[in-house]
């Protein structure tokens, strides 16, 4: 008796492949540390953020003005970093650790994308308090998608991102717990 047409002509194959367009992937990772001031208060942040993630980080600017905090627009109120690639890899997963492996499932948004914050950048394995500094936390925010999801970036014939190419809370959730190890809580 003969296999099936679908495994004979991949070699007798028992299961097919994923396909590969239809992985979710890391995107790019985006840590803010916003302060509020500028002055030495930021200029701290920036060195914290550069310190846990090895890349300059640029400053963040206010967009409007508020007499209350005694902001101006446009002055320097905060700093980022954006990782792509191994770097936002590898940076999950110290991130990851500091947080114990876990993630609130109300930080996973119905695009699939997620947030959390780290109140201290202590916690990361291998950071000491340095007085100097201070105590300065930041905030993560990971966008994962598939494969074809910078239609929305291209310059010529740019359009939204269709529903087929983002990802669910269960696929985000399967996602990091078969590349991360996490613990999503209920």
């Amino acid at each position: 008796m003969s296999a099936p047409p679908e495994t004979a002509s991949r070699g007798g194959a028992a299961a097919p492949s994923p396909n590969p367009h239809r992985v979710v992937r890391l995107i790019k990772i985006v840590v803010n540390a916003g302060v509020g001031e500028s002055g030495e208060a930021r200029t701290k942040a920036a060195r914290v953020l550069e310190m846990v993630t090895h890349q300059k980080p640029v400053a963040t600017r206010s967009h409007s003005t508020n007499r209350d905090f005694g902001i101006r627009k446009g002055q320097e109120i905060g700093a980022k970093v954006t990782l792509r690639g191994e770097a936002a890899r590898d940076f999950l997963r110290r991130a990851f650790e500091a947080r114990d492996r876990q993630l609130d499932l109300q930080s996973i948004d119905r695009n699939g994308n997620f947030s959390f914050g780290i109140a201290d950048y202590t916690d990361f394995t291998g950071m000491k308090y340095d007085p100097q500094i201070g105590i300065h936390g930041m905030d993560v925010a990971v966008e994962l998608g598939r494969a074809g999801f910078r239609i929305r970036h291209r310059r010529v014939q740019s359009r939204s991102v269709p529903r087929a190419l983002r990802s669910t809370r269960e696929e985000t959730r399967a996602f990091l717990t078969s590349q991360f190890a996490v613990t999503v809580l209920e």
